[in-house]
C-alpha cells in the first residue's frame, strides 16, 4: 500500500499540502462549522487571501496528514 499524501486546492496544483485554511461562510453554515482548503507554501497566501476578502478564513494551521491514510 502507498501512503496517501493529500494535495494543494489550488486548480491545477498537484503539490502536497502543508496548511489548512480552515473556514466557513456564514450565510450558509452555522458558527462553529468548519470547511477546509489545503495549500502548499506557494498558494497558502493566495487561497487565504481569496477567502479572507470574503471574510470566510477563520485560521490557517500547519496540516499533518493522518498516520493511517492509505490507498489500496
Amino acid at each position: 500500500m502507498d501512503v496517501l499524501q493529500p494535495q494543494c486546492s489550488a486548480k491545477g496544483c498537484r503539490a502536497d499540502a502543508v496548511w489548512q485554511l480552515r473556514w466557513n461562510n456564514p450565510k450558509l453554515h452555522t458558527p462553529d462549522y468548519r470547511k477546509t482548503w489545503l495549500a502548499c507554501e506557494e498558494h497558502r497566501s493566495t487561497l487565504g487571501d481569496f477567502l479572507s476578502a470574503r471574510r470566510f478564513l477563520r485560521e490557517v494551521t500547519p496540516f499533518e496528514p493522518a498516520s493511517d491514510a492509505v490507498i489500496s
